[in-house]
């Protein structure tokens, strides 16, 4: 397969449970030149697990990156491999979550505490493909929150060959907050991955946490290589056509009509259920597809009510035009 040339001005964050293949076909539909992520996998999952299944996409998803989990140099060095033979574009390390079921396994974002060890995980999973190998992470956790803690950790690991850091610009509080508590309540201080880009102008530096407008967009994009959007572009998945426009004017690019994204997923449901997927492993991606318009709340609804039966036809999707005619 040829290199693929992309940019990292746009990007959609790994989301646990929703940045799965049917969400990123259907976000892929509405820019076709933002970056998307899985949810984290670990390595150890690929390894000893169906990483077939685990790591199976589409080719319309590309550029797409594959985030790993894990602290074992070895075992991230096989699931980067495994990523790089399935077509991935690049190999994300998951340095950022704070889950207790992640810190149990001892990686996420308790692992800035061991910048040495963050560094030789990367180079490991570096000298094991030939894509590139980025971290995402954290701008701190607990009290070691300086900027000169996040610097030193940047620099630990650029020396091991990483060269994309992507930063969620709070700190992660590792006992004491839920998982969505820490999206939350750390407060977001950009000034941090400011002053890294200031300080490594080498490295790409993409940002991550509280972008949800197009002027938040455009102020970090003066200042970074890129931005990362992450539940936003989830609950309002046709604003990225608008940011598409934004962030890459260069492009030739017309931003698609709703009704003809829902119904090229009604061909991708029906080819779905060829393969036993059932609808609501699809459909519930779509949900904020109608959000700000009228007859969106109907529409949401009738999608809803209509997962639930198991009488439902593969046909919803189209069927559910109907409810703007009411």
């Amino acid at each position: 397969m040829p290199e693929l040339i992309f940019h990292r001005r746009l990007s959609v964050a790994p989301m646990m449970d929703w940045t799965d293949r049917h969400c990123r076909y259907f976000l892929r539909l509405l820019s076709p030149d933002v970056l998307l992520y899985t949810e984290m996998v670990t390595a150890a999952a690929l390894i000893h697990g169906d990483a077939d299944r685990l790591l199976e996409f589409r080719a319309e998803e590309h550029p797409v990156a594959l985030q790993l989990g894990g602290s074992d140099p070895a075992l991230l060095a096989g699931a980067a491999k495994l990523g790089g033979q399935a077509g991935y574009n690049e190999i994300n390390l998951n340095i950022g979550c704070p889950s207790p079921r992640v810190q149990a396994g001892s990686f996420g974002a308790c692992l800035m505490a061991d910048p040495q060890l963050v560094a030789d995980c990367v180079r490991a999973m570096a000298e094991a493909v030939d894509i590139p190998i980025t971290v995402k992470t954290r701008i701190g956790i607990d009290d070691h929150d300086s900027y000169e803690f996040l610097r030193d950790f940047v620099a630990t690991v650029a020396d091991a060959g990483c060269s994309v850091f992507v930063i969620h610009a709070r700190k992660a509080l590792l006992s004491g907050l839920s998982p969505k508590e820490n999206r939350q309540a750390p407060p977001l201080i950009y000034e941090r991955a400011y002053r890294i880009k200031q300080e490594f102008p080498h490295l790409a530096i993409v940002v991550n946490g509280g972008i949800d407008s197009t002027d938040k967009v455009g102020v970090h994009l003066e200042k970074l290589d890129g931005v990362m959007i992450g539940r936003h572009a989830y609950h309002h998945p046709f604003w990225l056509c608008e940011v598409q426009r934004q962030v890459y004017p260069e492009t030739d690019y017309t931003a698609p009509d709703r009704e003809s994204v829902l119904r090229q997923m009604h061909g991708y449901l029906q080819e779905c259920a060829e393969q036993g997927v059932r609808p609501h492993v699809v459909i519930r991606h779509m949900m904020g597809l109608y959000t700000g318009e009228a007859g969106g709340k109907r529409w949401r609804r009738f999608l809803s009510e209509q997962v639930q039966d198991p009488a439902a036809g593969g046909d919803m999707l189209l069927r559910s035009l109907a409810v703007f005619a009411l």
